[in-house]
């Protein structure tokens, strides 16, 4: 691979390596980091570093001083859904809301998302619906940062901040990689493939 290279956190779980095998991850990736134990200096050299979906809130907290740490030389720091961010990373406010499994039994049904920024380069990878399955949370949005995709319950279940560290923070309560890896919610599935397809393009981008 060229460009900036890409790792992800590997928490142990059935769901994590299923999906790291899969192409749609692998190909996109140059490196899987084993959580348990992390240290900076494992993430050093990358530009972008992927907290997968529902990884362990404690190991996560003992691995904050590494994760920072990619924020604050510059680089990219990707938090998926069900890690209690606001636990470990500073600036991020999470609020549990109501997680609605059974919507899309209404064929009239609307999960009530929508794109807050739609020429963001996300989007050209990703569309509402490959986002739309359920979410768990909603964000604070630090000021100066940019909601992508807001909730009805107010604020954004996705959002980029790039002014809060020298780097670049995305975080989001949807959990791709939980339901690529249990095999089932097919928007899940797209919405990962879109995302490593952006995470890898733009990682690849000649730098300025």
């Amino acid at each position: 691979m060229t460009g900036q290279p890409i790792a992800i956190l590997d928490g142990g779980t059935y769901y994590h390596h299923f999906a790291f095998a899969d192409p749609m991850v692998a190909d996109r990736v140059d490196t899987v980091v084993t959580l348990r134990g992390l240290r900076p200096a494992q993430l050093a050299g990358f530009g972008t570093v992927i907290v997968a979906c529902r990884s362990n809130p404690d190991l996560l907290a003992e691995a904050a001083e590494a994760l920072i740490g990619v924020l604050r030389r510059g680089d990219r720091l990707v938090v998926l859904g069900e890690n209690e961010p606001t636990g470990w990373l500073p600036g991020v406010r999470e609020t549990g809301v109501p997680t609605n499994y059974w919507w899309w039994l209404d064929p009239a049904a609307d999960l009530g998302l929508t794109l807050r920024t739609p020429d963001h380069p996300l989007f050209r990878y990703v569309d509402l619906q490959s986002a739309t399955w359920h979410y768990h949370g909603r964000f604070d949005l630090p000021q100066g940062a940019v909601g992508l995709i807001d909730c009805v319950e107010g604020g954004p279940i996705l959002y980029e901040d790039r002014v809060s560290w020298p780097g670049t923070l995305l975080v989001t309560s949807l959990d791709p990689i939980y339901h690529h890896g249990s095999f089932f919610m097919p928007a899940a599935s797209r919405f990962l493939d879109g995302l490593m397809a952006w995470l890898r393009a733009s990682a690849d981008e000649p730098c300025a």
